[in-house]
């Protein structure tokens, strides 16, 4: 959810009486990830299966929700010593809530859980989470709380209105560690539509499952955000006092949530598979490669901090500039800036191809980051940038059925570098992610795993599942552009954005007209 959201939902200030404040006089000690990860049964499986390339970290991608479910499930039930967890946002539906029983299913076993959560949508969790914290082996932090605890989403302008430049900063990182051995690092926030679980409303996401060292690395950026001034102790909402549900209560609710979820057609189709095993065992195969973690440091945050050299956008600037033959961009929200649209032209003037996969009109969940990437598409396409823009539905034959199937909206996120090395992680190629969020990727030298987020982007692409956006007089960007695709085996060619609903259009008209470029 993007501070748009809270600047169309004014429509008056609500008064905050029986709204409480964040008491920051809770405790907060500094705690540190698993600093013997080779003591666990996780750690000496991934260690033995990379021990014939030292140095260089293992990965397998997952282009599925259901994989990426499966091996989050996977990990939590193999953790011995620590689970840690962050993420930008966690729904309030089956598949979050099973990911949590399972965390705290660890935590009985005696696992150290933390988990680190966003408080742009966490408000309304108070009271769950507050019941998980009362575990002697469960800690919950609320990154970049709002002041007061509104349970109206309305009501929480008010604090936008007096401290819009702090909250307007979010932590969109998304990791799940299991151990300090094992970790789990992409797009997926924890909820349904990342699971491929909504059943009408689903996201194409990507995550990577990564061991090795760049692991240890991801422990010390949850480090980092968790010891950091701006991550608050959920008790510094709630209180002993106030925490009105007790921890038995939450878990006999879990429980039964549980058993509905294991007769549930969704949960079959998981048995179906034998991943959770290999990922709970170690004995996943990985591709072995040397990595390098980008992450941003928390203090981006602080408005008034520069960009560090080192941060995720800079260091992918640096990568791109280095392409020599070609560059694949999956970005959802795709607002590339002046900056990045002069690299891309740059680019293809040296003869690198550049191709883009972002959601269309039709396709997207936020109809203002369209409105801003509309203003450069025709320059793109002008200067010879390839751009395809994602189908609201997509089911299609072979593979790509597990890759895109049912899909409505494209959220994965990965650049592809000469199809020998890649980047998959968290940040959108616009301007939030690069002024006012903090994000993490994995940027891997393989040639192998660059192959198959090619051939992703590839299936993806594809005329049947992508709109190919072109100009109508090539190289002019006054003229009109027009959409091109295949339905049922036949060409067929749109001279507006198609399959579009109207009140889309409207928006993102008025959009475009109305909204600063550095919010989106």
């Amino acid at each position: 959810m993007r501070p748009l959201r809270a600047l169309l939902l004014v429509t008056g200030l609500l008064l905050a009486a029986g709204c409480s404040t964040v008491r920051h006089d809770v405790p907060r000690p500094d705690s540190q990830a698993l600093d013997q990860p080779l003591q666990t049964a996780l750690g000496r499986a991934f260690a033995d299966q990379l021990a014939a390339t030292p140095g260089q970290s293992g990965f397998r991608l997952l282009s599925t929700g259901q994989d990426a479910f499966v091996a989050r499930a996977a990990l939590a039930d193999a953790a011995q010593q620590s689970l840690d967890l962050q993420y930008h946002s966690v729904a309030r539906d089956a598949t979050a809530t099973m990911l949590l029983y399972r965390a705290l299913q660890a935590a009985q076993r005696g696992v150290r859980v933390r988990l680190l959560i966003d408080d742009l949508d966490a408000s309304g969790r108070d009271p769950d989470f507050a019941a998980m914290a009362t575990h002697p082996n469960v800690q919950v932090r609320v990154f970049n709380p709002f002041s007061r605890r509104f349970t109206s989403g309305l009501a929480r302008v008010i604090d936008y209105l007096g401290d819009g430049a702090r909250l307007n900063r979010r932590m969109h990182n998304k990791l799940w560690i299991a151990d300090n051995a094992a970790a789990l690092i992409g797009g997926r926030n924890l909820g349904n539509a990342y699971f491929s679980a909504d059943g009408q409303a689903n996201f194409a996401d990507l995550d990577v499952l990564a061991a090795g060292p760049v692991v240890q690395e991801a422990s010390r950026s949850f480090d980092a955000f968790w010891n950091s001034e701006w991550a608050v102790p959920i008790e510094a909402f709630t209180g002993p006092a106030r925490n009105a549900r007790p921890l038995e209560q939450l878990m006999a609710e879990l429980d039964a949530s549980a058993r509905a979820f294991h007769d549930s057609e969704y949960a079959q189709a998981l048995r179906s598979t034998d991943l959770g095993r290999q990922v709970g065992s170690g004995e996943v195969a990985l591709t072995a490669a040397a990595a390098t973690l980008l992450h941003d440091p928390p203090a981006k945050l602080q408005a008034q901090t520069p960009a560090p050299t080192d941060s995720v956008m800079v260091r992918l600037r640096g990568a791109a500039d280095a392409t020599r033959s070609e560059l694949l961009i999956v970005s959802p929200y795709f607002v590339p800036s002046e900056s990045g649209m002069d690299l891309m032209c740059a680019l293809r003037r040296r003869g690198v191809q550049v191709r883009v996969l972002t959601n269309s009109l039709a396709s997207t969940d936020v109809v203002a980051v369209h409105a801003g990437y509309v203003r450069y598409r025709a320059r793109l396409l002008a200067c010879g940038i390839t751009l395809h823009e994602l189908r609201p539905s997509v089911v299609g034959p072979g593979s790509v059925r597990r890759v895109l199937s049912s899909v409505v909206s494209l959220h994965g996120k990965a650049i592809v570098f000469d199809r020998r090395s890649a980047l998959i992680g968290s940040m959108n190629l616009d301007p939030r992610s690069r002024l006012s969020n903090t994000e993490i990727g994995v940027l891997i030298d393989s040639p192998a795993l660059g192959q198959q987020l090619a051939d992703w982007f590839d299936e993806a692409a594809a005329p049947e599942r992508a709109f190919r956006v072109e100009l109508s007089e090539p190289g002019n960007p006054a003229s009109p552009l027009v959409w091109t695709g295949r339905d049922d085996g036949q060409p067929v060619r749109f001279s507006g954005e198609p399959l579009a609903r109207w009140w889309q259009h409207l928006a993102a008209s008025l959009l475009g007209l109305l909204v600063p470029e550095d919010l989106l």
